[in-house]
């Protein structure tokens, strides 16, 4: 229909993959030319050249969805050939809308210059295509010439940099190959000794881990980069915020408590920010979702954990309360996912360095008396390669590394997991693999329509289906979320429910927050005498 409506000229664009067995669709489409992610499906050229008749090629060289230099000659030797053939019908592209990166690296004025030249933004990767171009045309002027030498040179020296590959963390993965991935006991199991142990109530109430992130939290962190306050000065301020969000839920009756996240600028750069592997721009926002930007750390080499991230502020909250209070870790598949990541191996083996680091962080906070523990993988979903495929292989690395992460804990001690904002039906087995104690969903938005998969699959471990909203202002009425949890228990059984919201507190403020989480109680407390 399209073709038919008028003589505009039509390009149909893929990326993100290949187009399996869809080639033979979109050569058949009317279209006057087709565009071909080339850097994450290569073979598509030698697919499509044979039957491309008379239509342009645009060939997505340039990776547009991530933030490293092009190899310029290695594109050259795999269009030459093409672009004799071809002619003006060979358009070159990158591999997708450049909306997914960050803007100009020329920005840029705090990253090291060696790490720097490894790098290629929107507008860099514009001058790449161009240097492409002269190349393939055998125009060569001067400056392209040069430039084109800048480029082979910053490869070799990334490749050949010690700041790439450590021989501890090498040697860390080799022997992680004999580490198990399995819980000492099954989870009914395992349940038992956590009750024991934290004397939780039915339907008990907790919170999915960050609370309000106040503009006076947030003058704090800028305070002290800027230097306007000493370390001590600034920890001594988080650790108010601390308290107070400790007192505050133990007003509210919270069963399971947090100590808040005020020291957290993001879930997943501050965990970057205290990992070795990991760099920051000040300029590199890119959407995220609406009106939501961030600014995701890039992974340029190999993965390791100096010191405790959390254990400090865990365990300062912890003894401020006689309640338990959860260690909050981001989950190895969301750090990953929500960062810029090394190019040079494969996903699974940076999210495997990842796991590994955290595995230390969470048999720190055991050490240190913490019995509850959340490794949140809220971006697990959206990890999934386009075919479903595709999807066996990437569900079973990402499940080993959560699993990696998590399985040193003693039987006693709790791990939850938290996901939001995702359809759970067709990824369900694999939730159930990775074998948290309880995990906590959003729900509320569905009317618990999504508890169906959970319900269908008997799923065994705890779970908390959120009760509310928390990117919505509203209050929730308790009587409303005692409707709620009362469809949940028609579906799982009660003894395996938690009460808790959809998702994290932090952009909401304290008043609607101390309302909604006392009517959600409130609404524990009529379960509990229902129940």
């Amino acid at each position: 229909r399209l073709a038919s409506a008028s003589d505009t000229k039509l390009l149909l664009a893929t990326y993100f993959g290949g187009l399996g067995d869809n080639l033979g669709t979109a050569l058949a489409l009317p279209v006057d030319g087709l565009h071909l992610d080339l850097v994450r499906a290569p073979e598509l050229l030698r697919q499509v050249l044979p039957h491309l008749g008379n239509r342009v090629l645009s060939a997505g060289v340039v990776d547009g969805r991530n933030i490293w230099r092009t190899d310029l000659d290695r594109a050259t030797f795999q269009l030459a050939d093409v672009a004799a053939q071809l002619g003006e019908r060979l358009w070159l592209a990158p591999s997708c809308s450049l909306q997914h990166v960050p803007v100009d690296l020329d920005l840029e004025t705090t990253l090291d210059d060696e790490l720097k030249s490894w790098l290629s933004f929107a507008t860099q990767k514009l001058d790449e295509l161009s240097w492409l171009g002269a190349s393939l045309s055998g125009d060569l002027d001067e400056r392209s010439a040069c430039a084109l030498q800048a480029q082979r040179d910053a490869l070799a020296a990334r490749k050949s940099s010690c700041r790439i590959h450590s021989a501890d963390v090498a040697r860390a993965v080799t022997q992680s190959e004999k580490l198990t991935r399995q819980r000492n006991a099954p989870f009914a199991e395992r349940i038992k000794r956590q009750q024991d142990t934290l004397r939780l109530p039915a339907f008990p109430t907790t919170t999915i881990g960050s609370f309000p992130q106040t503009r006076e939290v947030r003058a704090l962190r800028r305070e002290l980069k800027r230097g306007a306050l000493d370390d001590a000065g600034y920890r001594a301020r988080i650790r108010d915020e601390i308290a107070l969000c400790i007192r505050k839920q133990e007003t509210l009756g919270l069963d399971v408590l947090v100590h808040g996240e005020a020291e957290r600028n993001d879930m997943v750069e501050y965990f970057g920010e205290l990992l070795e592997g990991f760099a920051f721009t000040s300029h590199g926002w890119v959407q995220s979702y609406g009106s939501r930007c961030v600014k995701p750390p890039i992974i340029f080499g190999d993965v390791s954990r100096p010191a405790p991230m959390t254990v400090d502020w865990t365990v300062y909250a912890q003894s401020l309360t006689d309640k338990p209070v959860k260690g909050m870790l981001t989950g190895p598949v969301t750090i990953l996912q929500w960062s810029f990541v090394r190019d040079d191996q494969p996903r699974a083996n940076t999210c495997e360095q990842i796991a590994l680091a955290l595995r230390d962080e969470v048999s720190d906070l055991e050490q240190a008396g913490i019995r509850v523990i959340q490794i949140d993988e809220p971006a697990l979903r959206e990890g999934l390669p386009l075919r479903r495929s595709d999807w066996e292989g990437y569900l079973a690395w990402a499940v080993s590394c959560f699993r990696l992460a998590t399985v040193a804990v003693e039987d006693g001690t709790q791990i939850h997991t938290h996901m939001c904002y995702a359809e759970f039906n067709d990824i369900i087995e694999a939730i159930a693999d990775m074998d948290a104690d309880v995990i906590t969903i959003e729900t509320s938005r569905s009317n618990m329509e999504l508890l169906q998969a959970f319900e269908q699959f008997q799923y065994p471990n705890d779970i908390g289906p959120g009760v509310y909203d928390i990117h919505s202002p509203n209050v929730p009425d308790a009587n409303w979320m005692v409707a709620l949890m009362r469809k949940a228990a028609e579906r799982l059984p009660a003894e395996r429910l938690w009460v808790n919201p959809d998702c994290g507190l932090k952009t909401r403020g304290w008043p609607e927050t101390e309302a909604a989480l006392a009517a959600m109680v409130d609404a524990a407390h009529t379960l509990r005498a229902q129940y």
